[in-house]
């Protein structure tokens, strides 16, 4: 039945045109005995190709499979491996399709349903792709919405009309033009190169990090130096990829300079100042420091703004960079180094105070966390208050003392045991009161 659409859009005539032309396709095919052969060559295909992935998932999967709690670069890429297993059987079809498809050419120099069927293959591989073995959500999206509509207009047969109508629409922002094809190109490829990115360089910071003869902060600056050379060159092969000319990028540059002029100064002196902090190595990831205002913590991040610092109560505080290059940083630890506290105690009047500092040194002494270099524990004499001898006793430890709350509470324990063991009084205050006059008469 023919049906006038001379008066519909073009691309209903298009589509019309599309169907009607598949329509008579199928019934060549149908008519064909050689279409029939390249089908059963198809059939045959998968089964083999069924029967095989059948057999071989077995063997890989007890080959590739780890042992548990195996960690290594090698460890890693056999599980990476395993994730693909579920692409073995399409793309063993897909294989064994094309050299039915050889086959077919050579005898009857025909293959068109053999070709639709091995480009049928490839989309079933596609989509267990994305089904199956993508994880991060981008690229799962990405997959999901473009990838497997690509691969299905690619079996279809329609995906180089699709692309010849795309490359025709172009798009201009400015003095930049590109094409719609361009820019579908540039969603897929930017999604993979960063995705490619981000993981390339948390590998690479795990490695660094595993580096212990580096100092910390030279770990933090190649972690970042690696991390920027890495998004510098995935955006440079994105603008290659979409066909944008770099030099038309020179407007955003001028654009990008003047808002650095006017509204990003602060964001440009942190980003300078954490790369100084970097190089010079003032304060790093572990240490434990004091800002002028007060904040004080121990350093858990540096990123290219700011340093987070994390409090003994759980909080979190972010820090400009900027603050520790223009205003005083007290480091306590700096990555570890000995410390210096002190934990004041009293004793009575009566006590032989030539013995004190001999038995609290030693029992301060027996503490795991107390150093003996750069000193040992030093006992000294502070005064003499109003109830009793004051003595404090000097300590060394690796590590940050929680106010009194870590090490000092120990070495009080320390001394109030010491103290006890040897007869010495810790004093209390006394007080003489002084009635002058007649003592008052009780009242009947």
């Amino acid at each position: 039945m023919n049906t006038d659409l001379s008066g519909q859009p073009e691309f209903v005539q298009d589509a019309a045109a599309f169907a009607g032309e598949a329509l008579l396709m199928l019934r060549d095919w149908a008519l064909s005995p050689e279409a029939w052969i390249q089908f059963g060559l198809l059939i045959a295909a998968y089964l083999l190709a069924l029967l095989i992935s059948l057999r071989l998932k077995g063997k890989l999967r007890l080959a590739l499979t780890p042992d548990a709690g195996a960690q290594g670069a090698l460890p890693a890429m056999r599980r990476g491996l395993l994730l693909f297993l579920p692409l073995l059987m399409p793309l063993l079809a897909y294989a064994f399709a094309a050299l039915g498809e050889t086959v077919a050419l050579s005898v009857f120099d025909e293959g068109a349903v053999i070709a639709f069927g091995k480009r049928i293959f490839l989309f079933l591989a596609v989509r267990s792709f994305v089904h199956h073995i993508l994880s991060d959500p981008l690229l799962k999206l990405v997959g999901r919405y473009v990838l497997v509509p690509v691969a299905a207009l690619y079996a279809l047969g329609l995906l180089g009309p699709l692309m010849s109508y795309l490359n025709a629409l172009t798009v201009t922002l400015g003095n930049i033009s590109f094409s719609v094809m361009a820019l579908l190109r540039g969603v897929i490829a930017g999604s993979f190169l960063f995705w490619l990115g981000g993981w390339t360089t948390r590998q690479s910071a795990e490695f660094i990090e595993q580096q212990k003869d580096m100092r910390p902060s030279l770990r933090q600056l190649v972690a970042k130096v690696i991390e920027f050379g890495i998004f510098g060159i995935a955006f440079l092969l994105l603008m290659n990829i979409m066909g944008i000319n770099l030099s038309a990028l020179a407007v955003i540059g001028g654009a990008i300079g003047v808002g650095l002029g006017f509204g990003l100064q602060k964001i440009a002196s942190n980003f300078i100042s954490g790369v100084i902090l970097l190089v010079e190595g003032q304060a790093t990831v572990g240490d434990y420091v004091e800002l002028d205002g007060g904040q004080a913590g121990r350093i858990v991040k540096m990123t290219a703004r700011s340093a987070i610092l994390e409090t003994y109560d759980g909080r979190w505080i972010v820090v400009p960079n900027e603050d520790f290059i223009t205003t005083r940083v007290i480091n306590y630890s700096d990555a570890g180094s000995a410390n210096r506290y002190e934990a004041p105690f009293s004793v009575s009047y009566d006590t032989d105070i030539n013995k004190v500092p001999a038995i609290i040194e030693a029992a301060v002494a027996t503490h795991p966390g107390v150093l003996s270099k750069p000193y040992p524990p030093d006992c000294e004499l502070r005064g003499f208050g109003d109830s009793g001898i004051d003595f404090a006793v000097e300590f060394w430890v690796n590590g940050i003392d929680d106010g009194p709350n870590k090490y000092t509470s120990d070495v009080l324990f320390l001394i109030w045991n010491a103290l006890k063991d040897n007869g010495i009084e810790i004093p209390y205050p006394h007080r003489v009161l002084e009635i002058k006059g007649q003592m008052p008469k009780a009242s009947a």
